[in-house]
């Protein structure tokens, strides 16, 4: 583990980079910052998590990192023995933690619960949606830290690395560690509800898109040419015919769309 800092004092902020060896995107927002040292205005941590991972370019050594918190200082794994270490250098920080996917192109952010805290900071960022996890959080960062999560973009290409770097600015900007003003905007919010699980097969297929509501009765999925059929309406969230080995992806459901204010307010 990797752990900088900008400015001087006992940072109450922290960017962590790095959670699975296979997502680099925000690896580079980090060394991005570091290298450019710019003036803060609130001193912020700088953590890049799973360097052995990222060295081999895996997702994880032992286990995965976002499902091994809060981690054991006796633990047999790499990750899990990690994760108490993470846990203890991020103590007392509000965190913004990057990531990406095999599933969905725009950024989005995930939080373990819609807090105040979220509600103002989240529809500050370029973010296309967010998504409440709370009945899916065990073992993630954000059940013992909190954390702000933020899917950059698809995992390794160049527009997530360049998401990432504009979504740690934005956020650092709208906790006021940097300077200058941020654009708010409406925010759909979903909550997960389920997970859609795959059946096993040679061939996977996905009829839907991310954050479109499906019908009853609509197909959105199919494993081995044998269609999903919607039982109810949901959303889908981080479906794909590839992403998980075990799970096409999550059900949701819509809360609301928080609303940018206006001239007036």
């Amino acid at each position: 583990m990797k752990v900088a800092q900008l400015g001087s004092g006992t940072p109450e902020l922290a960017v962590v980079a790095g959670i699975h060896g296979d997502e680099p995107c925000g690896v580079r927002a980090v060394k991005r910052l570091l290298d450019e040292r710019p003036t803060v205005e609130r001193p912020v941590k700088l953590v890049i998590a799973n360097e052995k991972a990222l060295e081999r370019q895996v997702r994880f050594v032992d286990e995965d990192l976002n499902r091994a918190f809060p981690g054991d200082p006796t633990a047999q794994t790499h990750e899990g023995e990690l994760a108490h270490r993470l846990v203890e250098e991020l103590e007392g920080c509000h965190t913004f933690s990057m990531h990406s996917t095999q599933s969905h192109a725009e950024p989005f952010a995930i939080v373990n619960g819609v807090s105040q805290t979220a509600k103002r900071i989240v529809p500050q960022l370029p973010v296309a949606a967010m998504v409440e996890t709370s009945d899916f959080a065990e073992g993630r960062l954000f059940t013992e830290i909190n954390t702000i999560e933020v899917e950059c973009g698809l995992q390794g290409s160049e527009t997530a690395a360049q998401n990432a770097d504009r979504l740690t600015r934005a956020f650092l900007t709208a906790v006021g560690a940097l300077p200058g003003d941020t654009m708010r905007r409406d925010l759909p919010v979903f909550r997960l509800t389920d997970v859609i699980r795959k059946a096993d097969a040679d061939t996977y297929e996905v009829f839907v898109d991310n954050f479109a509501k499906v019908a009853p009765g609509d197909p959105f999925a199919a494993a081995d040419g044998e269609k999903q059929v919607a039982q109810e309406a949901f959303y889908p969230i981080l479906m794909s015919s590839h992403g998980y080995s075990e799970v096409f992806g999550y059900a949701a459901e819509k809360l609301e769309v928080l609303t940018s204010p206006t001239a007036a307010d």
